[in-house]
């Protein structure tokens, strides 16, 4: 007889493998270095600020509406007004007749000048620190830590790494060590490396190393160089220009462009703190004006809707480039190729730190490639933080002043330039400027004039949120917040003295 026998379950919970997702940590991606990096650098600059600055950048950003003087200009503007947008001109007509008869104003005080200074200081020594400790840990032997970190192969280097390996092992007790086993040679993968050793000088692999810290040492705003300020006050809105965007706090839409009559699009859409530089130019009627790094072409059009530029170059670096600067041109000029290109527009590629006809343009459009703040935060596509781009990143510095220094050299005397960026960063703005100011004197003797800006933005203080308080030396900037959700940019205006 089979005797029946009680069996019982016991659940037991299924252990995931490692690649399970429940497992897996998420992937860093470029979006998220940059949010990183942004806060541990702009929340030392700006502060409390810093909060409300970052909300604005990962939000959606506002646009302004410029319409195309070569479509149905008309029909165009009555349909912008009946979907609520105002006309730029009208609120700076506004603004101006507010101001009249105030006090000018003048560029900030050398005791917020010191501040930022002073804070760019801290921060650039915080990173060295971190770096040194990173390479260097702190059971290292002190004899090992260099005093400053600089690009490898540096003979400072190789006296610290000489000394180290000179120590002396004679007074070293064996508890005092701590033998790090990771790097225990393996019997079973041979030892036969060992008898090939040679003590080195040198770090491999560090001899185009770019230390974090060195980026953010390029910013100096001491002069030791002539320089004047002079207050800008001669703006004048371009009269045939029409510019639309909505009122603080409302974030509406606007609809997109159509084709007209003439077969050209009715209006081109802009992030509204990018119409301040070609508008602060203050292109006059007759003049030639370079836009050094055009593409994708949108300040370039701006100032072939004002009228005034006899001839206009638009420049840049790559073919690609080129092109879209050249589609742009297609969509919103009237007979493109036949009536514009080669007269009063010429497509250009050349990189501007190469550009050669001196003393012969009026007016320059410096607008450099940045670290792009907004787009480093909302898109890993083409985005500067990427692993493979940290040499490129931290020496966009170098890359900026080379350009704003030649483009110096090729304003007429008395001629203007505006130098811009999409970066909050005071050391691609106020710290580049000094760099190339400073490189046009010691080169090449040339002198110049910082336009003070702070009276003609009061004009645009309806529609965009300044640097109040501010640090800024060379120039001013729009600062992103939520309910007039522009930029960032920075602009700085620079005229060569005669």
């Amino acid at each position: 007889m089979l005797r029946s026998r009680n069996f019982f379950l016991i659940p037991q919970r299924w252990k995931s493998g490692k690649t399970r997702w429940s497992i897996q940590q998420r992937k860093k991606t470029s979006t998220d270095r940059a949010l990183e990096n942004f806060d541990d650098f702009y929340g030392s600059v700006f502060g409390k600020r810093w909060k409300n600055i970052r909300a604005a950048l990962l939000t959606e950003h506002k646009y302004v509406a410029m319409v195309n003087n070569f479509g149905d200009n008309d029909k165009t503007c009555s349909r912008l007004e009946m979907d609520g947008a105002i006309n730029v001109k009208a609120l700076v007509q506004l603004a101006k007749e507010r101001i009249d008869g105030t006090p000018q104003t003048s560029l900030s005080s050398n005791e917020e000048e010191n501040q930022m200074q002073d804070r760019m200081q801290a921060f650039a020594r915080k990173q060295e620190e971190k770096e040194i400790q990173a390479i260097y840990p702190e059971n290292t032997n002190e004899t090992a830590v260099p005093n400053n970190l600089e690009y490898g192969g540096d003979q400072s280097k190789e006296q610290t790494i000489q000394q180290s390996l000179k120590t002396p092992l004679m007074n070293v007790t064996q508890a005092s060590v701590d033998i790090d086993h990771s790097r225990i040679v393996d019997p079973d993968h041979g030892t036969g490396a060992l008898y090939d050793f040679v003590p080195a000088s040198t770090i491999k692999g560090m001899e185009d190393w770019v230390p974090e810290s060195e980026h953010y040492k390029y910013y100096q705003t001491t002069n030791d160089f002539p320089l004047k300020y002079e207050i800008d006050n001669d703006f004048m809105f371009p009269e045939n220009l029409s510019l639309y965007t909505y009122e603080m706090g409302n974030c509406s839409e606007f609809r997109p462009p159509n084709k007209c009559l003439t077969g050209v699009l009715s209006h081109y859409l802009l992030d509204g703190a990018s119409v301040l530089p070609p508008l602060l130019l203050n292109v006059k009627p007759g003049e030639r004006v370079l836009d050094a790094c055009s593409a994708p072409g949108g300040k370039s059009l701006l100032m072939l809707q004002t009228l005034y530029p006899e001839q206009l170059v638009c420049n840049d670096i790559m073919e690609s480039r080129v092109n879209r600067i050249r589609k742009v041109m297609k969509e919103y000029l009237f007979d493109f190729e036949e009536r514009w290109e080669g007269q009063r527009v010429l497509l250009n590629q050349c990189d501007a730190r190469n550009l050669d006809e001196y003393g012969c343009y009026d007016k320059v459009l410096a607008d450099v490639p940045c670290t792009n703040d907004r787009h480093s935060l909302m898109e890993d596509d083409n985005n500067i933080f990427k692993p493979t781009r940290i040499k490129e990143r931290l020496r966009i510095p170098e890359l900026q002043a080379g350009i704003l220094a030649n483009c110096l050299r090729l304003l007429k005397p008395g001629g203007s330039l505006v130098y811009s960026t999409c970066s909050l960063s005071p050391v691609q703005n106020d710290g580049v400027v000094h760099m190339a100011l400073q490189k046009a004197f010691n080169e090449y003797g040339l002198t110049f004039v910082i336009n003070d800006l702070s009276y003609t933005i009061q004009l645009f203080a309806d529609i965009y949120r300044f640097e109040y308080p501010k640090g800024l030396k060379y120039g001013q900037m729009v600062i992103p917040y939520l309910p007039a959700n522009f930029g960032p940019m920075y602009f700085s205006k620079i005229t060569r003295t005669e």
